[in-house]
């Protein structure tokens, strides 16, 4: 029976397959970047309105 090869290297196998990486040209965590920039900006502009419908109504 034929030894199935460990989670270690199957994952060295595919990492090898695949061509290097090109230097300034991948940035493998840029979605999650702009993700955050969005959210962080959604975040702020919605406690600027809370403030602002605050001060409206008067309530301190």
């Amino acid at each position: 029976m034929a030894r199935r090869k460990s989670l270690e290297e199957r994952i060295a196998e595919r990492q090898a397959r695949r061509p290097p990486l090109e230097e300034g040209k991948t940035f493998e965590h840029g979605p999650a970047k702009y993700l955050f920039i969005v959210l962080i900006s959604i975040i702020v502009l919605g406690h600027f309105i809370g403030l602002f419908v605050l001060m409206g109504l008067g309530i301190h």
